[in-house]
């Protein structure tokens, strides 16, 4: 079965109330979509990490986003996790100030994940980033996961 590690934006579009742009409106209904059709029939992985930026911000919504999260099993920050991260950060190609976005690479690629799924564009899933991100990781003996959104991995039978 393939894996498929989830970062903060998931629960976050999933959770949060009808937005009135119609660009977040679509990736909130198709994060609806991907995750109440199954989530592709992916096994499903998180970090402490994401549990600890779903835990911010108002009450209610925190307690869906953990809520969502609660069927998601949960990976190990490991020394190696945190190697990666430093070494993300150190070749610039994520941020020190969202340093949070480097530990869910570090972690999806440590532990092995196919994909990680997230609606992060601009330190995550940004394309003009991934090739370096895919060398970085490579050079410290991992293999980056396929970075998508939800859009990418539905189905024809999902619509």
């Amino acid at each position: 079965m393939a894996t498929a590690y989830i970062e903060t934006t998931i629960p976050s579009y999933y959770t949060s109330r009808p937005a009135r742009d119609v660009v977040q409106l679509t990736r909130q209904t198709h994060t609806k979509i991907w995750w109440d059709s199954g989530c592709s029939g992916f096994e499903l992985f998180t970090s402490q990490e994401t549990i600890n930026e779903a835990s911010r911000g108002d009450t209610d919504v925190a307690a869906k986003r953990l809520e969502l999260l609660s069927i998601v099993s949960v990976l190990e920050i490991t020394s190696r996790v945190e190697e990666l991260t430093k070494r993300l950060l150190s070749a610039g190609l994520i941020p020190a100030n969202v340093a949070s976005d480097a530990i869910h690479i570090a972690t999806a690629s440590v532990h092995g994940m196919d994909f990680l799924v997230t609606w992060n564009f601009k330190h995550i899933a940004n394309p003009h980033i991934q090739a370096a991100l895919r060398e970085e990781v490579a050079s410290f003996g991992e293999r980056l996961p396929v970075l998508c959104t939800p859009e990418e991995l539905l189905r024809d039978e999902d619509n």
